[in-house]
């Protein structure tokens, strides 16, 4: 099991943050390279981390990114409040987890660290989950 925070193209800056219902939630697919990368669109998310979090659906060099220790599953937790890029710099709070058994154990694990680290009162969402084919 690898814990990385991610740390992705500078420039990317949360645009706002919004308590949503799970309706209000969606999910986009995406099969590459033997894997199923699932994005979950939350609103709280600004336009340049969503296109970030869709090319590592659609790019094999993103997806390394994200999926550095190769097969198993994968999920990376974020705080609403606190985005993945603030002013060009990874959040600390973003948390990816890679490598492991269950797509269950890597959004536990990604959410456990997520919340262990983050610095406001929102509790942290999945917004990627990697799974093999």
């Amino acid at each position: 099991m690898r814990l990385k925070t991610i740390g992705l193209a500078a420039g990317l800056m949360l645009a706002s943050t919004a308590l949503v219902s799970a309706q209000d939630i969606q999910a986009e697919s995406y099969q590459l390279d033997g894997v199923q990368i699932t994005v979950i669109a939350h609103p709280f998310l600004a336009e340049d981390e969503l296109m970030t979090l869709r090319l590592v659906g659609q790019n094999r060099d993103a997806l390394e990114l994200f999926v550095p220790d190769g097969p198993g599953y994968a999920a990376l937790a974020i705080a609403p409040e606190e985005g993945f890029v603030r002013n060009g710099v990874p959040v600390d709070s973003a948390i990816a987890i890679s490598g492991l058994q269950d797509i269950d154990t890597a959004r536990a694990s990604a959410l456990e660290a997520c919340d262990a680290a983050r610095q406001t009162t929102q509790n942290c969402v999945v917004a990627l989950e990697v799974a093999p084919r």
